[in-house]
């Protein structure tokens, strides 16, 4: 089967972008959440819509092939936030790559908050 090639151009709003960068900075182990307020977090779980809580904490920028990410990651108490940030930033590379082929020129990651994960109760009988 070949590759026909149509002309015309394709264009990646940003809010496609951040959305694919913020699923992917959740995939990452440790990282709890993206955004800044609990309150407001709860809110946009709550009433907004799949493609609102997937780029909630995330900014892009997105040119004809490199974009500029912005995340704001809520990581888990205990794990080691250097690690944690350098994983993120390779798997929001390899994800905006893989799907949409853009480079990601610069994945800027600002910590915002720390959960503390329950822990769950045991019962005695």
């Amino acid at each position: 089967m070949s590759k026909e090639i149509f002309p015309g151009e394709t264009i990646i709003g940003d809010e496609v972008v951040a959305s694919i960068a913020g699923l992917a900075a959740k995939e990452v182990q440790g990282v709890a959440g993206l955004g800044k307020s609990a309150v407001r977090r709860a809110l946009i779980e709550h009433l907004g819509g799949a493609e609102d809580r997937a780029r909630m904490g995330v900014k892009a920028e997105v040119g004809k092939t490199e974009c500029i990410i912005d995340l704001q990651l809520i990581v888990l108490y205990g794990v080691s936030i250097p690690n944690i940030i350098n994983e993120v930033r390779k798997q929001v590379a390899l994800r905006l790559m893989e799907y949409i082929g853009l480079i990601a020129k610069e994945i800027n990651v600002r910590v915002v908050g720390i959960e503390i994960p329950e822990k769950k109760q045991t019962k005695v009988e």
